[in-house]
């Protein structure tokens, strides 16, 4: 095996200088060096790292291979289905996170379930800092969360993607405690069938970014529990007031098909003590316009 190598992509912060610099590389020595890089989430293979819980079944019934991977992508579909009915599902992943860069590319296709919504057309989301799935009731429709609303386009009107929803919880929103259960970002509308990306900048209860495009499009901080928009949860785990500084990540089941294509993060935490890098990192893996 002398002089064979297996080629791979890697990034490092050269943080020495406190200049960013990404490159492409066989090996690098890590000494001096402190490694940054993208963990695919979803390996476009499988949805082991996932858990599934939809409303009326036990943790890990994944009801009408409602959550399935084809050709690459993880797709949430209806196919099986008669009528939606409130089946309301989430997929989570496997593992907590408190400060993370998260990026999801995710696309509307085809048809709403019959039984579905109306306000469920083209809508999914991205849910943060969520409770453990084993900790959802049987018949509890989403997570005690904070949610990235995500929806597409119905080819006439504005609609806005990367929105705000808060079951059971609050934000703290231009300095004031925000209860209302939904805000509209000021992004684009996405009509059709496109892949879209978008970032969600998640610091503990210190900050939360929602971002589209290369530009900022909501932003709030100290995610607590607190209000209603939630049922069928366990009342003792309502702990109103509670702040939220890590939680679960999820993806949303809510009657219309969705594709992601990637999930990918870049956990922050070991960076939060020091803000001068963390900075630089950001600004380098998300970039937004001045």
């Amino acid at each position: 095996m002398d002089n064979l190598f297996i080629p791979k992509i890697c990034y490092y912060l050269l943080f020495p200088s406190l200049c960013i610099t990404f490159f492409a590389c066989e090996s690098t020595p890590a000494s001096d060096q402190e490694l940054v890089e993208w963990t695919a989430l979803f390996n476009g293979r499988n949805i082991d790292d996932w858990s599934v819980k939809i409303r009326g079944y036990e943790l890990h019934n994944n009801y009408k291979n409602t959550f399935r991977v084809e050709e690459g992508v993880m797709k949430i579909s209806y196919d099986g289905y008669e009528r939606f009915d409130d089946k309301f599902g989430h997929i989570f992943y496997n593992t907590p996170y408190a400060a993370y860069l998260l990026r999801v590319e995710y696309r509307f296709v085809g048809e709403q379930a019959p039984g579905g919504e109306g306000w469920a057309f083209r809508n999914s989301g991205v849910m943060l800092h969520g409770q453990s799935p084993a900790s959802m009731g049987l018949d509890q429709d989403f997570p005690i969360s904070i949610e990235g609303q995500i929806l597409g386009g119905d080819g006439d009107h504005p609609r806005p993607t990367s929105n705000l929803c808060t079951p059971g919880t609050h934000v703290v929103m231009d300095g004031n405690l925000f209860t209302p259960h939904c805000i509209s970002s000021t992004s684009d509308t996405y009509h059709g069938d496109q892949w879209v990306t978008a970032d969600f900048l998640v610091l503990s209860d210190s900050l939360i970014e929602h971002r589209i495009g290369g530009r900022t499009v909501l932003r709030y901080s100290k995610p607590q529990i607190g209000g209603g928009n939630v049922s069928g949860h366990h009342p003792d785990l309502k702990e109103d007031g509670k702040p939220l500084k890590s939680g679960y990540i999820s993806l949303q089941s809510e009657s219309h098909p969705v594709e992601f294509r990637k999930v990918e993060l870049v956990d922050l935490a070991p960076f939060m003590d020091d803000q001068e890098k963390l900075s630089l990192i950001i600004n380098e893996l998300s970039p937004v316009e001045k």
